[in-house]
């Protein structure tokens, strides 16, 4: 998962621009990266780490210009290298940067086609260099020697022929301006804003609303899924359908987890969402657990605050913050490497011991996945002098791998996978476990906006939205995945021994 911005102002955008990724920092701990364009060149600083560590004063003084891009990543594929941070940048044609957030799921036959027909290098295993390169080549195919908005949409409209899978991009050309697309499905979120001042009007595009509003913008609406908005470096603005058989599936596991609550989103309040989860959920345990002598709800905090507050009213129950959080540990679940996640649990949160010294506590998460945090939480529970815990999941099991952008691609890692409910209850330590149903996550969801009648739900039911996944490419998939893992221990341990070489010096 990542998070992009871009910003058409009267005035320098690059505290906007940093200000926009900040607040969209939720997104992504892995690498940071802004590109600008001033007197007709791109400035550009990206690196590895949070967007307060990438960008220092002598960088933003260089990040000149009035147009920009931004994003935030973490890895998708196991791999956390610098070389893969964004903006991309391609000289040809025009000169061209680009940010996306998602996975392209057709990535290697997109780059044998880039190689054997229209010889364009890519230099990294990023499947956004890719984007970037087959949006270059079908705007290069244009013989005219200034882009219009036709033209423009019409290489789009070839892009999404071209490509499948998820994403939502943001791109800016030399000379002409900034361009914003999304995939054919909506599976990720983009949104715009614009704000006026003695200038003139200023467009802003964000992957969530919340990053508007964190800069003085105000939302005007989602970008349509297959829609392209081209903002000209003058402020002008264009738009227009460029897929051919548009549909709305956005990624439920955005309300679920990923996305802040203050964000609205295709017409959806996630904190309006994970409120209805509340709902659903605390009128099934009540019916399917009426029997259990539930003392408090405790949230797993902090995305499933507003579910589990729900279900403590929905139970007439008294709700309690029983965790501290560290808030200078970034998310467990988007961490690269299952040991560091596992570390930072445990620093992470702390119990509140008169919390849980002799009561029996319900505890709320928005999921499980992996299954790891949950069974360090219930552990630190009990022995802070719980005498039962049982536990709810505000999502339903998540069985099967993601491919649109979530980094949890192997089904081996998910606890839920070839697992029934006690297993899973086992394994955790949890005396009883309840799960959302899929039927009651998706209403939950979708009855802020009743155009959208179908999610992307792929990680609970293995349904897959662009209808191109096979047992072969989940199968590839895991095992790119496990050489990156690999790779990234076996530079850990040369770092170690380099450490020790020198030492002996």
């Amino acid at each position: 998962m990542c998070g992009i911005v871009g910003i058409v102002g009267k005035t320098p955008v690059s505290q906007l621009l940093y200000d926009g990724l900040t607040v969209l920092q939720h997104r992504g701990q892995d690498a940071a990266g802004i590109v600008t364009i001033s007197d007709n060149m791109f400035r550009m600083r990206k690196a590895n780490g949070l967007v307060k560590d990438v960008f220092h004063t002598r960088h933003m003084m260089r990040l000149q210009g009035n147009i920009g891009i931004g994003h935030i990543r973490y890895p998708t594929a196991g791999t956390s290298s610098s070389s893969e941070a964004q903006p991309f940048y391609a000289n040809s044609p025009f000169g061209i940067s680009l940010a996306h957030n998602g996975n392209l799921t057709n990535a290697e036959e997109l780059k044998i086609w880039l190689n054997t027909e229209a010889r364009r290098h890519v230099n990294t295993t990023s499947d956004s260099e890719l984007l970037l390169n087959i949006l270059g080549h079908e705007l290069q195919l244009n013989s005219n020697l200034d882009l219009t908005p036709t033209d423009i949409f019409s290489a789009v409209g070839n892009v999404h022929k071209r490509v499948r899978g998820a994403y939502a991009t943001v791109a800016l050309i030399i000379g002409h301006g900034l361009i914003a697309f999304r995939d054919p499905n909506g599976i990720r979120p983009l949104v715009f804003g614009k704000r006026s001042n003695g200038s003139g009007v200023e467009y802003m595009v964000a992957s969530e609303s919340v990053a508007l509003d964190a800069c003085g913008f105000d939302f005007v609406r989602d970008i349509a899924p297959g829609e392209t908005i081209f903002f000209s470096e003058d402020g002008q603005i264009h738009s227009q359908q460029c897929a051919e058989n548009p549909a709305f599936n956005p990624c439920i596991f955005e309300y679920v987890y990923f996305a802040r609550p203050d964000s609205t989103m295709d017409k959806i309040s996630v904190y309006g969402s994970r409120i209805e989860m509340g709902k659903k959920l605390g009128a099934k345990i009540s019916t399917e657990w009426e029997d259990l002598d539930i003392d408090v709800v405790i949230p797993i905090p902090e995305t499933s605050c507003d579910t589990a507050l729900e279900i403590a009213q929905q139970l007439n129950l008294p709700y309690r913050q029983g965790f501290v959080k560290n808030r200078y540990i970034g998310r467990t679940f988007i961490m690269p490497g299952q040991e560091q996640r596992k570390k930072s649990v445990r620093q992470k949160l702390n119990a509140i011991a008169a919390e849980f010294t002799g009561k029996n506590v319900l505890l709320v998460d928005d999921s499980i996945v992996r299954g790891t945090t949950s069974g360090q939480i219930i552990e630190m529970a009990r022995a802070a002098g719980a005498k039962k815990v049982y536990f709810a999941s505000a999502a339903p099991e998540v069985r099967f791998p993601n491919v649109y952008g979530i980094d949890m691609p192997s089904a081996n890692e998910l606890i839920a996978h070839g697992r029934e409910l006690d297993d899973i209850c086992q394994l955790i330590g949890a005396d009883k476990l309840i799960y959302q149903t899929l039927e009651d996550l998706v209403a939950a969801v979708g009855s802020a906006n009743p155009e959208i009648t179908t999610f992307d739900t792929s990680v609970f039911n293995g349904q897959y939205i662009t209808n191109d996944i096979n047992q072969a490419y989940l199968d590839k998939l895991d095992a790119m995945r496990n050489n990156a893992t690999k790779e990234d221990s076996d530079k850990n341990a040369d770092s170690i021994i380099d450490m020790y070489n020198e030492g002996d010096e």
